[in-house]
């Protein structure tokens, strides 16, 4: 099977190794003549990167790059990279990298023009209509990492700096125009970062596949990428150089976070004011806190998670599945306790109002409380 195409769900994605090389005729199709590469500290003088902005260059897009970008981007990055982006009269964003590079650059494109605060735009009710839609600049999005889906999302998680929450910012224009799925562009990564960046997107699927809204379209593919994952996570992890595990899991990435439209639950809940707090790797906490999230789902979600262990070939039903992801978390290093990852027992009450205000506590099956997040919390510590 040839792992190459061109797909227009939930937007256009040109997917396959090498294909970062037809970045100028994405420029054109999403009418950039002059765009801002945006990227995190980190990627920014890899070779990855180099060779992207000669390809800008040598189109004649120039090489402007911004790369002031945290783990976790605030508010303060936002702001550094929307002065870059008018300084230099561009004319919309690469957002290149991770979930942090990708989240930041699509919000640089968001905010360039607007004149209210980015917290005026949080996911709450209808406040994304407040925004100005026809300043927003256009988005490519090309992800280097398999993780977070977030070149096919319509949101990005901004970082207060000040109150340390975690907020979604949402339009339906941040979805990228045009997304480029190069699982070369993967082959880099340390083993650390696809262990997390991986179980990142099998938790999307997990969530989606858990959340009680009606969706069929987004629980049969978060089926597959459970899947996906299972099957060429390991392989990805043995061996870097796997192009062919490197381009499934870049699928299991886009399709976690197009699955996740379904909604997200208590994993994403206590990961993301634990990620705003410690500054953890936000997949790396996903993946400890996912077993003790299952066994608390269970009541709601265990006859639904007998059909996926069937189809995954996970004997034992729904606790098979629970005991398999624990032993997936072994196998690929993750840590068996928030403790390991420098989480202290006394900020568990700041961590339990930052989950309750998180909009992924809506998606979870069993109703999140002030206690039963308290009793989460303690027990993965």
């Amino acid at each position: 099977m040839s792992l190459v195409g061109n797909w227009s769900y939930p937007t256009a994605i040109k997917f396959g190794a090498g294909r970062i090389k037809e970045l100028p005729e994405a420029c054109a199709a999403a009418g950039m003549k002059k765009p801002l590469l945006v990227t995190d500290k980190g990627l920014a003088d890899l070779p990855i990167t180099t060779a992207t902005l000669d390809i800008m260059e040598a189109a004649g897009l120039g090489r402007g790059l911004f790369s002031d970008v945290d783990p976790n981007p605030n508010e303060m990055n936002l702001e550094a990279g929307v002065a870059a982006y008018n300084a230099g009269c561009h004319d919309g964003v690469i957002a290149f990298g991770g979930g942090s590079g990708l989240d930041l650059g699509k919000m640089v494109a968001f905010m360039a023009g607007q004149t209210r605060p980015v917290w005026d735009f949080e996911d709450v009710d209808d406040w994304w209509t407040r925004a100005d839609a026809d300043v927003i600049a256009p988005i490519i999005a090309v992800p280097t990492t398999a993780g977070t889906g977030s070149e096919v999302g319509r949101a990005s998680v901004i970082t207060n700096s000040e109150t340390h929450a975690k907020k979604i910012i949402f339009h339906p224009k941040v979805l990228p125009t045009v997304v480029i799925c190069d699982p070369e562009l993967t082959v880099g990564m340390p083993r650390f970062i696809t262990a997390g960046t991986g179980l990142d997107a099998f938790a999307h699927c997990v969530e989606a596949f858990s959340s009680p809204h009606y969706h069929p379209m987004s629980q049969g593919i978060a089926l597959e990428g459970m899947r996906l994952v299972k099957e060429y996570l390991p392989r990805a992890y043995a061996d870097g150089t796997d192009l062919e595990a490197r381009a499934h899991m870049m699928s299991a990435a886009s399709m976690g976070a197009t699955g996740f439209q379904k909604g997200l639950g208590a994993i994403h809940a206590m990961s993301h004011p634990i990620g705003a707090v410690f500054n953890t790797h936000h997949g790396t906490t996903n993946a400890v806190c996912m077993p003790g999230v299952l066994e608390f789902n269970a009541p709601a979600i265990a006859d639904r998670f007998q059909m996926a262990a069937d189809y995954l070939g996970i004997q034992g039903g729904f606790d098979g599945f629970r005991a398999f992801v624990q032993d997936f978390n072994d196998e690929l290093g993750i840590p068996r306790k928030l403790s390991d990852l420098g989480v202290t027992e006394a900020a568990i009450p700041e961590l339990v109002q930052g989950a309750i205000i998180d909009p992924s506590c809506g998606g979870n099956p069993v109703e999140l409380t002030e206690n039963n997040l308290k009793t989460l919390f303690k027990a993965a510590l």
